[in-house]
């Protein structure tokens, strides 16, 4: 396991960024190509592990298909297995992932007709799925746990032979995902539609049609960060849109409050330092909770106070991430806490002459997000990351494109 030093010592930023491509698009895209009899080509996919990792398990011949800590992965191949005929595959993930909860997916996908059993704890993975046909039409699904199990009911709908009427119950979480994926199942010539809190697909063919994977607006959130700790400066991040199908694009609006203002253009953006600060942010991450962490953070190393809500999924992640920050802000000597279930209300310093703590290791907890959210704070103070190699899971390039920036790292091992 790598750990970094890493050290920002020049607080002015100018930089030309060509940005990682999405894994939440290409992954639905892979699991499209894949119900799709004809090919297609997918540009600009996504070189991340959990991609590399749905494109190896879609291709394996092996029995025992182990999906690691990838969870969208292993999440879509639950259904796209229930489908898959002739078939009889285990699913399996890493420790953590075996820990991350599957049940309501499951429940949802044997009222079906499917033909799933768990293998040691129940609701949890490994799973054994031996694909067949669904004879029933209609399901209830909580949206509360996690738009994932929704996405990935939704990909397989249009195979189905009488198509799906998915009733989603509860408050939907991270409703831009589903809405995603929507407008790909349009893309694909699949007709889908909401119809109040219920999405109703009919059985229909997917067309083939080659698509190009956008940038990341979630990694984007960390360059937005950057910015947002420097003094003065400008960052073009190529690969990314106004129009994009991606919820975590409202980074453009929330930076705003922290002293950054986006340009776009046509297949780029531009970020520019302003002064203008809140002193007060409160935000409901419902339909963004992958950008919790780096606003968490950016509040942090600001001195803002902040009020975060929405932030359930958060618990179900590679880690649990509320536990996570608070963690890893407090050795930092930041005043955090969860104040109210799902809230984290960072409290901002009285004193003018306040410092934070130097030289401290952030623990990562295998979470790619935590890496990647603190390594901006080294514009604050020294700060040394651990296991670096844990953004690979989302952005490979992460520490190429910090490098660019002007970030100075050093192995500490």
């Amino acid at each position: 396991m790598k750990n970094y030093l890493v050290k920002k010592t020049d607080n002015n930023i100018q930089a030309d960024i060509t940005l990682n491509s999405s894994k939440s698009e290409s992954n639905r895209v892979l699991i499209i190509q894949a119900l799709t009899n004809e090919h297609f080509e997918i540009n600009n996919i996504s070189k991340s592990d959990d991609t590399k990792t749905l494109i190896g398990l879609l291709n394996s011949d092996n029995d025992i298909l182990d999906a690691g800590p990838a969870g969208t992965t292993l999440r879509f191949l639950i259904s796209y297995l229930a489908v898959k005929s002739n078939s009889i595959k285990t699913l399996t993930g890493s420790k953590r992932m075996l820990e991350r909860p599957v049940k309501d997916l499951v429940t949802a996908l044997k009222e079906l007709g499917a033909d799933v059993e768990y293998i040691d704890k129940e609701g949890y993975p490994p799973l054994k799925i031996t694909g067949k046909s669904f004879e029933k039409s209609e399901v209830n699904i909580s949206g509360s746990t996690s738009s994932q199990y929704i996405t990935s009911l939704m990909l397989i709908a249009p195979t189905l032979k009488n198509g799906l009427k998915i009733n989603i119950l509860n408050k939907i979480a991270s409703k831009p995902y589903i809405d995603m994926t929507l407008k790909l199942l349009n893309y694909f010539g699949v007709k889908a539609r909401w119809d109040n809190n219920s999405i109703v697909i009919s059985n229909q063919k997917y067309i083939a049609k080659d698509y190009m994977i956008e940038g990341d607006w979630s990694s984007a959130s960390y360059l937005y960060e950057v910015l947002a700790f420097s003094n003065t400066g400008e960052i073009i991040i190529r690969g990314l849109k106004k129009d994009s199908l991606q919820g975590d694009s409202v980074i453009a609006d929330i930076m705003v409050n922290f002293g950054v203002k986006t340009e776009y253009f046509s297949d780029y953006i531009k970020i520019t330092k302003i002064n203008k600060v809140t002193d007060n942010f409160e935000y409901d991450f419902s339909n963004c909770p992958d950008i919790a962490q780096t606003v968490a953070v950016t509040c942090a190393g600001l001195n803002i106070k902040a009020k975060l809500t929405g932030l359930e999924s958060l618990k179900i992640k590679e880690t649990d991430r509320v536990k996570a920050l608070i963690a890893e802000l407090t050795k930092l000597g930041v005043n955090i806490s969860e104040t109210t279930e799902n809230t984290l209300t960072i409290f901002k310093k009285d004193s003018k002459n306040f410092s934070f703590e130097s030289n401290i290791l952030i623990h990562t907890y295998e979470d790619h997000r935590m890496a990647m959210a603190f390594a901006p704070f080294s514009m604050i103070n020294d700060i040394r990351i651990e296991d670096i190699e844990v953004v690979n899971k989302s952005y490979p390039d992460y520490w190429l494109d910090l490098k660019k920036l002007k970030f100075d790292f050093r192995n500490t091992n």
